[in-house]
């Protein structure tokens, strides 16, 4: 399955929760919270480049399956991780005890990430 696309948020669950426990200061939550972001993501085989465009915020992470890379997390800062594919629709990476899986379903794409209890889920449509 290709990722390539435009994905648009339509809806989120324990955004501010989730923020709170990675450390986002309460003001960039709420101005980020109401925020419709999209997603860009140009996938050629297993090289993936992704966009995030929230607001005024651009972040940037490009990445081949099975191989480390750097990412920019929800707060800006930069990890190292790997990202393996799960059943040809699912990507899947682990960081500094949060687990993160963007699963395609057609034009949905869900994006949830785990941290202890805490879990985000983010639903976006392809635009």
């Amino acid at each position: 399955m290709n990722f390539s696309g435009k994905y648009q948020l339509q809806s989120q669950e324990n955004f501010e929760t989730f923020m709170k426990a990675i450390g986002l200061p309460d003001n960039l939550i709420q101005e980020r919270k109401d925020i419709k972001g999209v997603i860009e993501i140009v996938q050629n085989g297993k090289h993936f480049k992704m966009n995030i465009i929230a607001g005024s915020k651009v972040s940037q992470n490009e990445f081949t399956l099975g191989e480390e890379c750097e990412m920019e997390t929800l707060n800006g800062e930069k990890i190292k991780t790997v990202v393996n594919m799960e059943g040809g629709n699912k990507l899947v990476s682990t960081f500094k005890g949060i687990k993160s899986t963007t699963e395609l379903n057609g034009d949905i794409l869900t994006t949830t990430m785990t941290l202890g209890d805490i879990v985000l889920k983010r639903i976006s449509k392809r635009i």
